[in-house]
């Protein structure tokens, strides 16, 4: 079973950035698709980034342009840089691994102070 821990987060002013970081347990970390997904209060969970096992990238609207997922298959590590953040960004990240089912790490707190 694998398991997946996001760190990073934490609060930070508009406008500044913070790095996630989501290390995953088990082999094969390399083939499968990794995402990060949020969840805002009273909101659904939505994919905010996803890159493939070929490093193919893509990202929400809201979030183009500032956030990049980048991964080290080396390190079993995933990462989500977020740059320009703004309050709306607000949530719980979630790092998450396709394989077959989608499984999702326990989440990270991400809130912004306008």
């Amino acid at each position: 079973q694998v398991q997946l821990v996001e760190s990073g987060g934490g609060l930070v002013q508009a406008g500044g950035s913070l790095r996630l970081s989501c290390a995953a347990s088990g082999s094969m970390f390399s083939i499968y698709a990794m995402g990060w997904y949020r969840q805002a209060p009273g909101k659904q969970r939505e994919l905010v980034a996803r890159i493939t096992s070929g490093s193919s990238t893509n990202y929400a609207g809201s979030v183009k342009g500032r956030f990049t997922i980048s991964r080290d298959n080396a390190k079993n590590t995933v990462y989500l840089q977020m740059n320009s953040l703004k309050p709306e960004d607000t949530a719980v990240y979630y790092c998450a691994q396709e394989r077959g089912v989608v499984v999702f790490g326990q989440g990270t707190q991400v809130t912004v102070s306008s």
